[in-house]
């Protein structure tokens, strides 16, 4: 079975899918290590982590690309992509779709707000027409190679516009043929509610949990009771590390050496183990020849 077909077949099952936020190889095979059934390569986490920037539409699809070859390159966990506005009009997203779908997309995410877009938690967003989205979503489906790579629809306009407006742009985005719905930042866990009770069971729906965002944090037993078939924890990591790494920095220039952090490291050893060092080293060791060139013969 393919990863796409998993995802797709996951969705569909009675357990809520988890995906957890990455940002590079290293993240996501920590957590494929874990166990996470499913990944999300957040813009906004190569923002934070490529630019050290906000997530303010600074990213260019060239940067997402090339992040999401690396992280397939290390795990084949199913890895859902934040692809932002798709770069442009409907003809870019289709290259946009067609590019990341090569390079490892089990499921592409378009969102509905003009460019340069904001990340769905900070203020003064603004959208697209509700048919230039309509046209983006069948632009992204008619490019992709398999029906098992899904197209997330994403609405801004709980923000913007209202709830209802939010269920409304969600509703024609679904009759354009996006296989997923997240309707982005509500800001109670009775609009959480209202969202699945109002689109119903026609397509998976996604939330997303920032901490420290507009939208209460639940966890995924409490989402899926609501119906809710994914959940993304996008930038948790990146809030994770960026503590750990002020404080590690902190330490550092404070005493002049890492003794006093040691305890909230990996040694030496336990990195090169986590990443797989001794096992390419042996596979490395399979590829060599004899002194002598193959068969023994000089060359």
């Amino acid at each position: 079975m393919s990863n796409q077909t998993s995802l797709k077949t996951m969705l569909r099952g009675p357990d809520i899918v988890l995906a957890s936020g990455v940002y590079d190889a290293l993240t996501a095979s920590l957590a494929t290590d874990a166990g996470f059934r499913a990944l999300y390569l957040s813009g906004a986490s190569i923002a934070y982590t490529r630019l050290g920037r906000p997530d303010i539409g600074l990213v260019t699809l060239s940067e997402v690309v090339e992040t999401l070859s690396l992280i397939r390159d290390r795990v084949a966990t199913p890895l859902i992509v934040d692809a932002d506005t798709g770069y442009g009009n409907a003809l870019n997203v289709q290259r946009t779709a067609r590019l990341m779908e090569r390079a490892g997309a089990t499921a592409i995410q378009l969102e509905d707000q003009t460019f340069p877009k904001r990340c769905g938690h900070l203020g003064d967003k603004s959208l697209v027409a509700t048919t230039e989205m309509v046209g983006k979503i069948k632009a992204a489906t008619d490019a992709r190679l398999s029906r098992e790579t899904l197209v997330i629809a994403r609405t801004d306009a709980v923000a913007v516009e209202g709830l209802d407006s939010a269920v409304e742009r969600a509703e024609r985005y679904a009759d354009a043929g996006a296989d997923v719905l997240f309707v982005e930042a509500p800001r109670k866990e009775v609009q959480l509610a209202a969202v699945r009770r109002r689109l119903g069971d026609r397509l998976p729906l996604m939330a997303n949990m920032v901490e420290g965002g507009q939208t209460p944090i639940l966890g995924k037993d409490k989402l899926q009771a609501l119906g809710f078939s994914l959940v993304i924890f996008p930038g948790g990591v990146v809030r994770a590390v960026a503590k750990a790494a002020k404080a590690f920095y902190e330490t550092l220039e404070r005493d002049g050496t890492t003794e006093a952090f040691r305890q909230n490291m990996f040694d030496f050893d336990a990195l090169n183990a986590i990443i797989g060092t001794p096992e390419m080293l042996e596979l490395g060791r399979t590829y060599e020849w004899p002194e002598n060139g193959p068969g023994g013969k000089t060359r």
